[in-house]
């Protein structure tokens, strides 16, 4: 009797709700430098506005608008010319009736002005400006604190630190950041026939492809890979590779062995150590034999996961960009986007499937003025053929009990890497 497949939205729900992701208490202070790509562990709020004060948008003239209010290109307005406050300078007198300061964008208004008009509706006749245009009061002027006040919140927790994110914390003058520890991988391939790249092949012997591509993956995914190598099909190996596993691990991560063969000692092996076994093979394809289950700590902390890939290369990539990734953005910490990204496509081609699992064929996809669209690989969508897998960013899903998709139709499409704009 076969063992029941589980579709691949309940397999994902599932392994989430094993995820424990770390809390304020483990939160680290790193470097405003060093936070990129980090989560914050705590909401943030800032001591001063921001802008800090009243400020120019535009290279111009700060003014008054109302002594500006009938101005016209046929019926300028004058006003003297006073003050020239560069950006970075602190205006050293009061905006008198009647004049007008010259600054720059970023400079200090000096107090008494209300208004800023850009450089290009104005001219310069001696001690004089000339104000072609009549403008709004504010126009222009970056007022102190509208952007933040302080006490205010100012980013949340649970937050992926990106560029926007450090040029704010800068801002507000965040010299360090509270951060959640990354997830640490433990990462190992099992297999007789593997020998690491650089080996010479002997008959019957493959390259390890899945530890360098395991290994890049969980490093793209913010986390940190801790790689164990390769382990032979023997159970005692495979015991022994698991319980000398990095204590500091959050996750085992292994490809290979998890499927129903004589070989494949995964899921008997975890048994063995006492371990829960929650996913055994899921209905998708490529991928179908995948283990969830987590493993007791003797320290009574919460259990490890452990994460059994096919060890079909293509297939192991399927599954972490399908399963694993979002894990590990629930153990990084994030508050939320854990799942795959997903978007609706047309695709070029007709696309084929077996009906029996959702299944996933990898291509191209691209953004163009009518919207996405979407190429299939050429050649065999093989769960070994690394080949046509290479330059791939996306992933066509064809749902579970359809075999055929007609080209220039509408599908589903996961995004693996970025998108080409045509």
């Amino acid at each position: 009797m076969g063992v029941p497949l589980i579709s691949a939205a309940e397999a994902e729900a599932r392994l989430l709700a094993l995820v424990t992701p770390p809390g304020p208490e483990q939160a680290e202070r790193v470097p405003l430098a060093a936070a990129l790509g980090r989560v914050l562990a705590t909401p943030l709020r800032a001591s001063q506005p921001l802008p800090p004060w009243d400020n120019s948008a535009m290279d111009g003239y700060a003014l008054r608008a109302a002594e500006v209010g009938q101005a016209s290109p046929d019926q300028p307005a004058r006003l003297t010319l006073g003050e020239v406050i560069a950006a970075g300078a602190v205006p050293q007198q009061p905006l008198a009736p009647g004049q007008a300061a010259r600054l720059f964008t970023g400079s200090m208004l000096p107090p008494g002005a209300d208004t800023v008009v850009m450089q290009e509706v104005t001219r310069v006749v001696g001690n004089q400006v000339e104000i072609f245009a009549s403008p709004p009061l504010g126009q222009f002027v970056r007022r102190r604190g509208s952007f933040y006040q302080p006490g205010s919140p100012l980013l949340p927790a649970g937050l992926r630190i990106g560029a926007p994110e450090l040029a704010l914390l800068a801002s507000a003058q965040f010299a360090q950041v509270p951060v959640l520890p990354r997830p640490r991988v433990a990462i190992l391939s099992t297999g007789n026939e593997l020998v690491e790249v650089g080996s010479p092949l002997q008959p019957g012997q493959i390259v390890d492809a899945n530890q360098p591509a395991l290994v890049a993956l969980v490093r793209q995914a913010g986390a940190v890979p801790l790689p164990l190598g390769r382990v032979p099909d023997q159970a005692a190996a495979l015991e022994s590779a698991i319980t000398s596993a990095p204590p500091q691990a959050d996750l085992i991560l292994s490809s290979g062995g998890v499927s129903v063969g004589d070989f494949d000692y995964v899921d008997s092996v975890l048994r063995q150590l006492g371990a829960t076994l929650w996913i055994t093979s899921v209905a998708v394809k490529p991928g179908k034999p995948l283990t969830v289950a987590t493993l007791p700590r003797p320290d009574g902390a919460p259990p490890l996961l452990y994460l059994g890939l096919p060890g079909n290369p293509v297939s192991a990539l399927v599954c972490f960009w399908r399963f694993v990734e979002p894990a590990l953005r629930k153990q990084a910490g994030l508050s939320q986007g854990w799942s795959p990204e997903w978007v609706w496509a047309t695709t070029n081609q007709p696309l084929a499937a077996g009906g029996d699992r959702e299944t996933y064929l990898w291509g191209n996809l691209r953004a163009g003025q009518e919207g996405y669209r979407f190429s299939p690989a050429p050649g065999s969508h093989n769960s070994a053929n690394l080949v046509n897998l290479a330059g791939s960013n996306a992933l066509a899903m064809v749902p579970m009990g359809t075999t055929h998709i007609p080209g220039q139709s509408r599908v589903g499409v996961m995004l693996v890497g970025g998108i080409v704009c045509i």
